[in-house]
This record gives structure tokens, C-alpha cells and sequence, in this order.
């Protein structure tokens, strides 16, 4: 290994490293635990170029520009090339190693699809890679053994190690020595775990690379978030983002398939639910052995309304405080859902029937409504109670509640089996709500339900009519054989 050393004192120029690096070389997904959240696994590492002017020191600033709002940090560790290396097999690549060193990998994901996948101008900023503040010497340390972790504000956000990595450090070395020769001073960013997310100005980013149980660290790299002035002009790409963006900024989890094979919800499906009663649908399900699919103690905030949907559901579990920082801020799984729910959807709560939170108010209820969701079900409490009725929008609670989500609930996970009042809803199943109540209705039972409560529906009106004129119950209902005689030739004049 060469005998790089870090200069004394660092320059914005160079961070810890003795000049300028001559390439910064990134690789994109490297940690399982991204990896799963990405909802993709490569089978090979896969690398970008960093301009060396974008390289930072610990106590400097990133600069977020006007005009944009997606500025995510990656915290990573980084390796200094030590001596030249070309064609190195991996069992030598490490010997290669000067140093190792903190990282941050800032990325302004409104510009990233605009790169396609280049990363040129989302992650070639100024000050965008800041590195240090001291140097590891590569020698002293088993790089499967080397730990990464961030705060931002003070919390914990990130945190693994080396052996989370889906490809070992060497591996980094060798591979790209096959294609070009790696110089001494040059940096490999060797990828962030879960955990990254979007900051705002003010915010302050810390990094530190160590081995757990000793006393060998980089120190901790400190990254301030300032806002800029100056926004881009129409002479290249503007800022703009779309909502895989968003979700990638913010950490968002990939997408879970809901229920394979579950049949579409037709329009005439839909209008035939309309039309039958929740009570009539629940004694059909009955009469077919699924008593369990009422969900219990919903009220509607509007009363009158009927819901018919297929579920899209959301899971709490019980606040838990260190849970809440890491999954209740940001783009959290409940915003992901309500900005993702589909024209007929209804969301489906699962809140433990624990009615003294909030788990929506009306900034959802209003992005649900824009969306043309057919509404919410859930088993916990709503905030602003009055202003999410006035959207419009029905949704079945336990009633109104003023706290806010972290005092009860942390959002989870979505488009997965929820229990919501006592009833298990899977997504994609089919959702009837009305005064009386709220079902769930299996898919492939859906059509079969339906014809079977308005048929029952039909003969229950004409028996209440009969009752209304005077006629006594017994033999009307159920009716006998007579009585049934004498609807079916109504019917037929029908």
C-alpha cells in the first residue's frame, strides 16, 4: 500500500486528501438493506462519476438551490487509492487502499431524471461530497469489519456495516481496475444504506465511519443545509420531479404487489353494490359461512353516504419513539399512500381500534378526494373532524380525536393484510360501507354477493310493503309457500 498522506489543514479543495482527487468514482446500489428498499438487487456493482470540484470539508455547507426541495444526503464510505492500480485481482485489490474516510453522497433528485442516470448535474454540485474529517489508515483495519452511521439533527438515521454489503469492498477496487487505471488520491464512494432522506435548509448532516468496539474512526464529517438564492434558467434542464422521485428522495420502501389475480372492480359490478344494502351483503356473506367480515365500531362522518371501493391499505403500529423518528417524518407511509390512491380506492386503516389519535385529517382527506378515492376506513380516530367532512369525502371512524399521529401510531407499511375493527382486509378486496356499517367482500365473491342481496333486497321491500298495508308476519317472512306464489306473479307484472 502507497503512504498517502492527509494534508494539514484540509482545503475545500481537497477535503482531508493531500491535493484534489482525480476521479470520484460512486457506486449506485450496494447495501442489502437499500437494495430491498429499492425494490431492485443487482447482480453487479454499478458506478457514476463525481467532479472533483464537488468535494467538501467537515464544517462546511451544501447549498439546496432555489427552486428545488429534493436535496437527499447519503451517508457512505469512502476509500482513497493509495498506489496505481490496473487489472487488480480482489484478493490484492485492499493493498491498493491508503485510507478510509466519511462521506456524504448529497444527491437534488429534481434534477436526477433529467441526468438519466448520469448523475452529473443531481450530484455534481459544489460541496456535494464532502469528505473527512480524518483519514483511516487502510492497514489497520479489516475492511469487512468497518461501520457507517448518520444523524441528522441529532438523530440516528443511519446505520450498518460493511457486512450489509451485497459486494465487498474489494470487489469495488478490482472491478473497476479492469477498466481504467485507479490513481493514487483517487475516492470510491462505496454507497449508503437505508435510511437516506430529503433535508431542508438549517438541517445539519453528520457522518462518521469507525470500527464498532474500538477507537478507530474518521471523526464525525459535519454538513449544514443553507438555501440558495439562485435558481437554474430555461438554458438546460429545470428542476422538475415526478413521484418515483419524490418517493426514491425521501426513502420511500418499493411498492408491495397487492393480491395477484384479485378481479377488477367493472363499473357494473360498482353500480350493483351501490344499490345493495351493507345489512343485505353481510347476511348473503353469512348465509355462504364468512361471518367475520364486518368491520366493527366505524361511524361515517357524513351521514347517508355509501362507500364502494377496492381496499388500499395502511398499517400502524404502536408509537414507539425511536420508531417514529425513522419512519414518521418525511414522505412517511401514510403521505405515500394518500398521494398514491387511485380513482375508487377506498384506504383501509389499521390502528389497533386505538381511537385516541388522529390517523388522517384533512390535507389528506383533501389530496384523497382530488384523487377521486371512494373513501376511508379506519379504526382509529380522525383529526379535524368538521374539515374532513367538508371535503366531501366519507370516511368511517371512531370518531373525532385533536392529537397528532406520533402520540399513538407510527405508519408502517402499506398494501399489505391489515385487522381493521376486528376484520381482516387484504388489498385489492372489495369494500361496501353505508349507515349500518362496513364489509369486506372476498373479489371472487363479489358478483355472487351483489346479485344475491338485491334479489334479496327486492323481496324484502315487497314483504315490508305487505306489512305496511297490515298483513300479519307469520308466513310473510320468511314466506311461505303461498306468499312466495304470490310475489313471483308480482314480479312477473313487473
Amino acid at each position: 500500500m502507497g503512504t498517502y498522506e492527509a494534508a494539514a489543514p484540509s482545503s475545500r479543495a481537497s477535503g482531508p486528501l493531500e491535493t484534489r482527487p482525480g476521479k470520484i468514482i460512486a457506486v449506485h446500489l450496494s447495501y442489502a438493506s437499500r437494495a430491498e428498499q429499492r425494490g431492485r438487487r443487482p447482480a453487479n456493482p454499478s458506478y457514476f462519476f463525481k467532479p472533483s470540484s464537488s468535494i467538501g470539508t467537515s464544517g462546511g455547507t451544501v447549498e439546496r438551490p432555489a427552486g428545488t426541495d429534493l436535496l437527499a444526503f447519503e451517508g457512505e464510505i469512502a476509500l482513497v487509492i493509495g498506489t496505481a492500480a490496473r487489472w487488480v485481482e480482489p484478493d490484492q485489490a485492499w493493498e491498493h487502499v491508503a485510507a478510509v474516510t466519511a462521506a456524504n453522497d448529497f444527491g437534488l433528485y429534481d434534477l436526477r431524471a433529467a441526468d438519466k442516470g448520469s448523475n452529473v448535474r443531481s450530484k455534481g454540485g459544489d460541496g456535494y461530497t464532502p469528505l473527512g474529517p480524518g483519514l483511516i489508515d487502510a492497514r489497520d483495519v479489516d475492511p469487512s469489519s468497518l461501520r457507517v452511521r448518520t444523524w441528522v439533527n441529532g438523530d440516528l438515521v443511519q446505520e450498518d456495516t460493511t457486512a450489509g454489503l451485497l459486494f465487498p469492498l474489494r470487489q469495488f477496487v478490482s472491478d473497476l481496475s479492469q477498466h481504467f487505471t485507479l490513481e493514487p488520491g483517487d475516492v470510491i464512494l462505496t454507497g449508503t444504506p437505508a435510511g437516506s432522506t430529503v433535508v431542508s435548509p438549517g438541517d445539519v448532516v453528520v457522518v462518521e465511519v469507525d470500527v464498532p468496539g474500538t477507537s478507530v474512526s474518521s471523526g464525525r464529517l459535519h454538513t449544514t443545509v443553507t438555501q440558495g438564492i439562485r435558481s437554474f434558467s430555461d438554458i438546460g434542464s429545470l428542476p422538475e420531479a415526478d413521484d418515483k422521485q419524490r418517493a426514491e428522495a425521501w426513502g420511500t420502501p418499493a411498492e408491495q404487489p397487492v393480491t395477484e389475480d384479485a378481479p377488477a372492480l367493472s363499473e357494473r359490478l360498482r353500480a350493483k353494490l351501490l344499490r345493495a344494502p351493507v345489512a343485505g351483503l353481510s347476511a348473503q356473506l353469512r348465509k355462504r359461512g364468512l361471518n367475520n367480515v364486518a368491520i366493527d365500531g366505524v361511524r361515517p362522518n357524513l351521514p347517508g353516504s355509501k362507500v364502494v371501493g377496492t381496499a388500499r391499505t395502511l398499517r400502524f403500529v404502536p408509537n414507539r419513539e425511536d420508531l417514529f423518528k425513522a419512519h414518521g417524518g418525511g414522505y412517511n407511509a401514510q403521505k405515500r399512500l394518500f398521494d398514491s390512491v387511485g380513482a375508487g380506492e377506498v384506504i383501509v386503516i389499521e390502528a389497533r381500534g386505538d381511537k385516541g389519535s388522529g390517523t388522517l385529517g384533512d390535507i389528506l382527506a383533501l389530496r384523497a378526494r382530488y384523487l377521486g378515492a371512494a373513501g376511508v376506513i379506519t379504526d382509529g380516530g380522525v383529526r379535524d373532524f368538521d374539515a374532513v367532512a367538508a371535503t366531501g369525502l366519507p370516511v368511517f371512524s371512531q370518531g373525532p380525536h385533536p392529537a397528532v399521529l406520533g402520540r399513538k401510531h407510527v405508519p408502517w407499511e402499506t398494501d399489505v393484510a391489515v385487522a381493521c375493527g376486528g376484520a381482516t382486509v387484504l388489498p385489492g378486496d372489495i369494500i361496501v360501507g353505508d349507515d349500518d356499517g362496513v364489509v369486506v367482500i372476498p373479489p371472487s365473491l363479489a358478483e355472487e354477493i351483489a346479485d344475491a342481496a338485491l334479489v334479496q333486497e327486492d323481496e324484502d321491500s315487497w314483504i315490508a310493503e305487505q306489512v305496511g298495508q297490515g298483513r300479519p308476519i307469520e308466513g310473510l317472512f320468511p314466506l311461505n309457500p303461498l306468499w312466495r306464489e304470490r310475489y313471483e306473479a308480482w314480479q312477473k307484472k313487473q
